[in-house]
């Protein structure tokens, strides 16, 4: 995998602004397990992706991947929801869903 993707993770993960995400953006790229310094068993991930820089990206293991797609362009991050209450409308952003690593 070499460019940028979105990729959607089983579970809910960490980013180093202290959120939780389900989805990153940015550039991939694929680490064997031995980037961890040891070797990995049959009961656990033995390939990981890196999504985004040196300075700001997140390590998901492979078994955790649900989807990747690749997509050059950034993904729109920034939602208004709009809900109508009794003939009331009332506009509220919603928060982000995509963790951006650039």
């Amino acid at each position: 995998m070499k460019g940028k993707y979105l990729i959607t993770a089983d579970n809910w993960f960490y980013t180093p602004d202290g959120r939780q995400y389900k989805a990153v953006w940015g550039e991939v790229e694929i680490l064997s397990d031995e980037f961890l310094g040891i070797k990995t068993n049959v009961r656990s991930s033995n390939w990981f992706a890196k999504v985004g820089t040196e300075e700001n990206h997140v390590i998901i293991a492979g078994c955790q991947i649900h989807y990747a797609c690749k997509c050059e362009k950034q993904p729109q991050i920034n939602y208004l929801e709009i809900n109508i209450t009794d003939g009331i409308t009332k506009t509220e952003e919603r928060p982000y869903a995509i963790y951006i690593a650039i």
